[in-house]
């Protein structure tokens, strides 16, 4: 047998497989430093953004917030005068009550406006109000006279006035000056059962007219009727003339030129108010009051009525009571805490 050659021999085949591996996990604490930077970024822009709008007045508030040497948190008392107010949130301890006080109990240096109030007296104001409640009726007193001799005068300029002169009755009572048209015999302001005016009674509210329109108060028009009765079926009843004989003597004084805004109502009084309430059938309880009212003080301190009165200071309780009904405005130039809003500059 022949000797075989080495070179024939079979060689083994090596297969090497290369597996190419990634770094190792570095971890996610790259993520935190991201956020962290995010955030602090946020609250920079945050912080222009809150300089930017508030005013020198709300920032210099604040700084001097936090400033311990200013004289308005240096005077404060240690401890005691702070937030706690010398307490503590634990049960144990140096703790003087278990009722935490929410308010501030000690003085800071700022005025309380409260305490203020406590030491100022209530009857100041009053009698200043009163002393003008007196001073407004004698001044109306005097112009109801004056409104009064005008109208008598003003009757007896002609002939058909004069005539109705019994038909106008004038008194000043509790509600201010009253001037009624007043059905006489012979005499009446309006056809029976009507509501339209008699050509002489339109010249009669022309008269009290141009005597009232100067005037400030404010004007009530009532309308009266008797006692006498519509049938029973009638579905038109004194309660339905009384109010359109009021009525139209409000379109006569509006044509006259009396302003609306004077009129505060215009009702019918029916037969419930009886000039003669002794005799309800008497004719002369057929009329119309036209009533100037007394004017409150409040009207009459916005119209001016006691400019001259300001050096004597006695306006001074009108005008508070005038501020006080006055809504409360934002505040403007700086920062307020109020109940439910916050109103920025």
């Amino acid at each position: 047998m022949a000797k075989t050659d080495k070179t024939d021999e079979v060689q083994p085949i090596i297969i090497k497989k290369v597996i190419k591996k990634g770094g190792g996990h570095h971890g996610g604490a790259w993520k935190v430093a991201y956020a962290d930077f995010v955030t602090a970024m946020m609250a920079f822009f945050l912080l222009l953004w809150l300089l930017n709008v508030s005013t020198d007045e709300a920032r210099n508030t604040i700084s001097n917030y936090f400033d311990p040497s200013h004289p308005k948190i240096a005077d404060m008392r240690s401890g005691s005068g702070g937030i706690m107010g010398g307490t503590s949130t634990a049960t144990e301890g140096a703790m003087t009550t278990d009722v935490q006080p929410l308010t501030q109990t000690q003085p800071t240096g700022m005025p309380n406006p409260k305490q203020e109030r406590a030491h100022e007296q209530p009857n100041d104001d009053a009698a200043s109000l009163k002393k003008f409640e007196e001073k407004l009726r004698k001044q109306e007193e005097e112009e109801f006279q004056k409104a009064k001799a005008a109208l008598e005068a003003a009757m007896q300029k002609s002939e058909e006035l004069r005539a109705l002169a019994k038909n106008l009755m004038i008194d000043i009572t509790q509600e201010g000056l009253r001037i009624q048209l007043v059905d006489q015999e012979g005499k009446p302001m309006f056809p029976l059962g009507s509501a339209e005016m008699y050509g002489y009674t339109k010249k009669l509210v022309k008269v009290v007219a141009d005597v009232i329109t100067a005037m400030p108060n404010e004007i009530s028009i009532r309308g009266h009727t008797d006692s006498h009765q519509y049938s029973a079926a009638a579905k038109y009843t004194n309660w339905e003339l009384s109010s359109d004989r009021a009525n139209s003597s409000r379109r006569e004084l509006l044509k006259a030129g009396v302003p609306t805004g004077r009129l505060s109502d215009v009702m019918g009084k029916a037969d419930r108010e009886h000039l003669f309430a002794e005799n309800p059938l008497d004719e002369r309880n057929r009329r119309i009051s036209i009533i100037l009212l007394n004017e409150s003080l409040d009207h009459a301190y916005e119209r001016g009525a006691f400019d001259d009165d300001l050096d004597d200071g006695l306006d001074d309780g009108v005008a508070q009571e005038t501020e006080r009904r006055q809504p409360k405005k934002p505040p403007v130039g700086t920062f307020q805490k109020t109940p439910g809003a916050v109103y920025f500059p």
